[in-house]
Order: structure tokens, then sequence, then C-alpha cells
């Protein structure tokens, strides 16, 4: 327990080579650094778990000269939580330390974490000494909010916007860290470990922990993923559109009556099945295939099953389903607002069927 390190912690990126899925900001402060071109006010900006203050921290050591990939704690790099340090005094005590010149190495580095929680006063302190800082000192501001810093701060900074980590990579990195543990996991349970981060890979690696734990150290598979996340299996999705391919409405309400006992929530179904139904839209077109973020051996399933249904009723099925999703939160009566739109999805087929034979029949009359 003593040794235990959290794999964000312990994988922590410690050179821009290791950073995931931020290649236009490493490959940007990398050739800054390498030519002396730094700002030195940065401001990093993006969605929560994505490298900001991971990057903050390798340009720090770069431009120290530390170049070996080690966690150096120095005298010239300080770090300010700005959620609970956001008051003109505590302003003021970094400006007071800005004036003394580093001890060692080249600069001292102010790494500022969510910068937008400082108060008015606080940045308005802090503007002169922005936008004219000791020639020995960069700054480094992170924040998840960029809306919320004031625009005269923005205007002082050089701004690098993160982008959220794509699946595929999250799972990548994923798989790299459980071959270095020793620890068997599915691919499929990382691809969806990695959906579920929504983006962050430290999201991600913090899931990934957890089934390590629940595993006790043995295989990660697919299914323990999806118990212990509350995740609905994608076969219920492709068994509920096999029975309104079939035109049944009892195949879909039992299924439906099965993942409610489960303990799922209905708008989350309801969603569910409008991405199933956007997947089995972009499946059909070999170009677009690849906009799904699924493991490989899912895309076949979805790829094998939207050859069995034309555009125009995904389309249709695709609008029932997000009407419901619109309407379900006001809805008093919300399961029978569910089980209302899997009746109509059943009966779309026949009514297009019906309407374009009338229409036929108008025509030779």
């Amino acid at each position: 327990m003593d040794n235990f390190v959290v794999s964000a912690r312990k994988y922590r990126p410690l050179g821009f080579d290791e950073v995931v899925g931020q290649e236009h900001i490493t490959t940007t402060l990398k050739n800054a650094i390498d030519n002396n071109k730094l700002a030195q006010a940065l401001l990093f900006c993006g969605p929560r778990g994505v490298g900001k203050t991971t990057c903050a921290r390798i340009v720090a050591r770069l431009i120290n000269g530390f170049e070996e990939k080690a966690e150096t704690n120095s005298l010239n790099i300080f770090e300010l939580d700005a959620a609970s340090n956001n008051s003109v005094e505590d302003i003021r005590n970094l400006i007071d330390q800005v004036r003394y010149p580093p001890q060692f190495g080249k600069f001292k580095v102010y790494i500022i974490d969510e910068v937008h929680m400082l108060s008015n006063a606080a940045f308005n302190a802090f503007l002169k000494t922005l936008e004219e800082p000791p020639s020995y000192a960069i700054f480094i501001l992170a924040t998840t909010e960029k809306h919320k810093v004031i625009p005269t701060i923005l205007s002082r900074c050089q701004i690098f916007d993160f982008n959220r980590i794509q699946v595929s990579d999250i799972a990548r990195q994923l798989k790299k860290i459980a071959e270095r543990e020793g620890i068997s996991a599915e691919d499929e349970a990382l691809h969806l470990i990695a959906q579920k981060a929504d983006g962050a890979l430290r999201d991600g690696l913090s899931i990934f922990d957890l089934m390590v734990t629940f595993s006790s150290g043995e295989k990660v598979t697919f299914n323990d993923v999806l118990s212990n996340l509350h995740i609905l299996d994608y076969d219920y999705y492709f068994k509920m559109i096999d029975g309104l391919l079939a035109e049944s409405t009892a195949t879909p309400l039992l299924l439906l009556d099965e993942i409610l006992k489960k303990g799922f929530d209905g708008q989350n179904f309801i969603t569910g099945l409008g991405e199933h139904l956007r997947n089995l839209l972009v499946a059909q077109d070999a170009r677009t295939v690849a906009l799904m973020e699924v493991p490989d051996s899912v895309k076949q399933k979805y790829i094998s099953q939207a050859q069995a249904a034309a555009p125009s009723l995904l389309l249709s099925w695709l609008n029932i389903a997000g009407t419901c999703d619109i309407h379900y939160k006001a809805s008093r009566n919300q399961r029978l607002l569910v089980e209302l739109a899997l009746m109509k999805m059943a009966h779309v087929n026949a009514v297009i069927k019906s309407n374009s034979e009338g229409g036929l029949k108008k025509k030779l009359n």
C-alpha cells in the first residue's frame, strides 16, 4: 500500500515525445525552446486531464537545462493553485517573488493552475507584471475555462489550445501501460475505458487503475468493465435493431424491459440507441467508417447490420429517438414514452411501404 502510485502519476510524461494527442502543442513548444523564441507569458487552455500542467512542467525543466527526463523539484519552478490562492494578496506575494533573480538555472517559471478562478482585482494586479516581466521570469497559466479569463490577460499571453484526446490514442496508451505493468487486458475493454474517459487521459488512467484493482491484477475483461462502469453492452443495441428490422414490437419491448430491470436509465438507453443508429449510418459508406469510435471487431458488426437497413429508415428512427430524448425529462410516464418510440420505429417501415405503394397506385390511375 505504501508503494502504490496511481498510473496518472506513475506514467506522467517527462518529455514532449511522451505527451499523448497534443502534437500541435508539443511541436510548437519544442521549436520555440530550441530556437530561443519562447514567449514569457503562455496560456494553456483545454479540457481536464489532457496534459496542460504536464506540458508546463516539461517546459520549465527544458528551459532550465534539465535535459534528463527526471522529475526535478527546483527553487526555479513555482506552482500556484489559483482556485485556493485567488486574492490580490496572493498575487502580490507572487509579484514580490518575481523581483528576485533565480539562484540556480536560467529562469524562474511560475505555473498558475485554474487561472480563471482569480478574482478581477487579482487579475488587474497581475497585468503589469505579465506584460513586462523580468527577462528571467516565465509565466505559464493553465485553465479549463478560457472564456472566464479577462481579455486584458488573454491579449498579453501566447495561447495554446489543447484538444480532447482521441479514443484510439487513449486506448493505445492504456495498452502500453498494461504491457509495462504485465497486466493482460482485452482490446475491447481498453477501448471501452477510453470511451468512458471522454477525451481525458487522466480519467482513463483512473478507470484503468480501478479495473486492475477489481481484477486483482489479473485479466481486465470487456465484461468486467461493462458491469463495473454500468455501461450497456453493444449487443443489446444490435438485438434491438434486428427486432426493429423484423418489424416486431415484442422484441424491442422485451429487450427494453430487460435493460430497465438491470438498473439502466431509459434516457441513457435512448441516447445510446441514437448513437448506435448514427454509427449504422456512417457504416454504410467506406469513407466514413473511420468516424466510428468503436473497436475493430465491433466495426464489422456495424458494417454487417448497416447493409440490412436503408438510410431513409435509419434517419426516420434517428429522428424518433431524438424526439424521445428531447421530451424524456418532461414526461410523466417516461417508460411509456420510450416504449412508444420503439413501437413507432417498428412500424416506420410499414408506413413507408404503404405510402410508396399508395403513390404508385395514384400514378397508375
